[in-house]
């Protein structure tokens, strides 16, 4: 086994990060000891890395272990991509810094982009978490991967798009799937191992691009859009007015009696960019609990 040590560019909640994660009964971590077993597929081959905590959000430190020399720099690679320790979070703090959400930015310092660990995986639990309370829509994507995806060493990985388009959409609605919603799961992942849609390629194009291309697809409106691309793709500027919980969050922020309009949210947020994508996370975060 080794072992990698790492810092990051500014300040960086990782506990955070495991907070995020832990909504997911499939993820591996243990918030006390401050790691996580993340799960990397590099051409059809598993690995596991563990990614521990060692410092704190003001002076963070995090140390990488896996088993694989040969791949070692193609884990590394992945992780460094997933975490985006070479942000600089203290630029965006500054940025928030005389907004209207600079009490929010103060009371959550550090919040980073808490990326899916697959493209794929991330655009499948978009899909499946779509329109949905959150307590069944984990329950869903759980029932989704321990169906089709596997386990090692504890450590669950999604399926293949391969296997998700060989299956049938009874297996899906026998976990509660609705009809069309196992549509939308089974018919974009043939669209992805049939070579129609490949995720890297989108990855690398401009929002609007990735927008157009995604919303065209049966069951991908532009709430999941958004969602993958920031959750997917890490980008750093996107607002996802439709949310329910960005809403909630303003209303609370804002001492609302009822939920915001689409209209005072594009007025509030005119001075948030760049950075739309961390005041969409630290709205979220602040009625996390």
């Amino acid at each position: 086994m080794w072992k990698e040590r790492f810092k990051a560019t500014s300040f960086y909640d990782f506990d955070y990060t495991l907070l995020r994660w832990q909504l997911d009964p499939l993820t591996q971590l243990n918030k006390e000891e401050r790691w996580v077993d993340i799960p990397v597929k590099l051409e059809g081959d598993f690995h596991i890395a563990r990614v521990q905590g060692l410092g704190t959000t003001v002076e963070p430190g995090f140390e990488v272990s896996s088993e694989s020399e040969e791949e070692k720099e193609a884990i590394l690679d992945h992780i460094k991509d997933l975490f985006q320790w070479d942000k600089d979070i203290k630029k965006v703090h500054r940025h928030f810094l005389g907004t209207n959400l600079e009490q929010l930015f103060s009371a959550h310092p550090g919040t980073p982009i808490v990326k899916d660990f697959h493209l794929y995986d991330c655009l499948m639990k978009v899909i499946i978490h779509q329109q949905l309370n959150m307590k069944f829509a984990y329950t869903l994507s759980t029932r989704f991967v321990e169906k089709l995806g596997s386990k090692k060493d504890g450590v669950w990985f999604y399926p293949s798009p391969q296997t998700v388009a060989e299956t049938s959409y009874d297996t899906l609605r026998e976990l509660q799937f609705s009809q069309r919603k196992a549509e939308y799961v089974i018919d974009t992942s043939r669209l992805i191992a049939d070579g129609e849609l490949d995720l890297q390629e989108l990855s690398e194009e401009s929002n609007e691009d990735i927008m157009k291309t995604l919303v065209k697809i049966r069951g991908i409106g532009p709430w999941t859009a958004e969602n993958w691309l920031m959750f997917g793709v890490g980008r750093e500027n996107l607002f996802p007015k439709a949310d329910i919980g960005i809403q909630n969050a303003l209303k609370f922020y804002f001492g609302m009696d009822k939920k915001p309009t689409i209209q005072q949210m594009e007025s509030w947020s005119e001075n948030w960019e760049p950075y739309l994508s961390y005041a969409s996370l630290t709205l979220w975060r602040s009625i996390e609990g």
